[in-house]
């Protein structure tokens, strides 16, 4: 399997970089509320740092998505994971704990004010792609129970069987997405501010740390900066 970054991406967002970190023999199925509770408190402290303007859009952290999210066509009302993320707790919203692998992923995405998902590797059918939708991907929404195809345009992460993650990082597939039974993991933080290139392996580094040391197995970290492929 492959993890690949298609050039029509890049040609509208050329400032990319695409964080991986591959998790196998995990153990998702600890049951430990009081502690991702924890650590989900810490990433919502840690997160205000990223919200220093009283002018929401004005932030770094969101106008950079922002800018990235009006180069290609998206659905009404999507916005960036990390946006809706901090939004969330700038209402103040509770982030609970999930299960412990979405734990471990919003943590790093509320600590760092980065984009951060997951799919389940079991679920993924042939290559992974970034790409440009060509339109009537399927996708199913997590929490849907009706067909809501990618639109022309949209950037996307599809596999064989349709759409895995629309606009990006807005909405993930019930299909692929992480559960208590999940094994194995194909984890994807996304920069669009090539400023903050530098910062991404560090970042890599902490939740490959934050998997193992909760959940076990083993990590593997990747990047691609532009457009590129690897080997999962």
């Amino acid at each position: 399997m492959q993890v690949i970054v298609e050039p029509a991406v890049t040609g509208l967002l050329p400032d990319l970089c695409l964080g991986i970190v591959v998790a196998r023999g995990i153990d998702n199925r600890i049951q430990a509320p009081e502690r991702f509770q924890a650590l989900l408190d810490e990433g919502i402290a840690a997160s205000r740092r990223h919200l220093p303007s009283p002018e929401f859009a004005d932030n770094p952290a969101i106008a950079v998505w922002r800018a990235a999210f009006k180069r290609f066509k998206i659905r009404k009302g999507a916005r960036s994971s990390i946006e809706a993320l901090l939004k969330r707790l700038q209402n103040g919203n509770p982030v609970n704990p999930i299960n412990p692998l979405v734990d471990i992923y919003n943590f790093i995405s509320m600590k760092h004010g980065i984009p951060c998902g997951g799919e389940t590797l079991a679920a993924i059918r042939g290559d992974l792609r970034l790409t440009v939708a060509a339109g009537g991907e399927a996708f199913l929404p997590l929490g849907a129970e009706a067909d809501d195809p990618a639109l022309p345009g949209e950037v996307i992460y599809r596999d064989d069987l349709g759409a895995v993650c629309r606009c990006l990082n807005w909405r993930e597939a019930q299909r692929t997405m992480l559960t208590e039974a999940t094994t194995g993991a194909l984890l994807c933080l996304e920069q669009v501010d090539r400023a903050r290139w530098a910062e991404l392996p560090a970042i890599l580094e902490e939740l490959a740390g934050l998997i193992r040391s909760h959940l076990g197995g083993t990590t593997r970290i990747l990047q691609i900066q532009g457009a590129g492929r690897v080997e999962v």
